[in-house]
C-alpha cells in the first residue's frame, strides 16, 4: 500500500503533516480525518485559517484539493 503525506490544519497558525498508508489519496485524507490520534503529526508550516481540514499532498507537496475534508 502506498504512503501519502496528509496535511492537517486545526484553528491555529501551525500546519501539521503525517504519513498515512492508504490505497489512494482520498482514502489517506479520510483515514487521517477519522483517526487523527493514530498518526505522528509533525509541524510543517505556518498559515492562517479558521477551520479544521485534512488534505493529501502530492509528491511535490501541493494539496490534492479533491481529497480535502472539512470540519466546522
Amino acid at each position: 500500500m502506498p504512503t501519502y503525506e496528509v496535511k492537517c490544519r486545526v484553528d491555529a497558525w501551525v500546519v501539521y503533516v503525517a504519513k498515512v498508508k492508504a490505497r489512494n489519496a482520498t482514502e489517506a485524507a479520510e483515514l487521517a480525518d477519522n483517526n487523527p490520534d493514530d498518526y505522528n503529526w509533525e509541524e510543517h508550516d505556518i498559515e492562517q485559517f479558521d477551520a479544521r481540514s485534512y488534505v493529501t499532498l502530492d509528491k511535490s507537496g501541493a494539496d490534492i484539493e479533491e481529497t480535502q475534508t472539512n470540519f466546522g
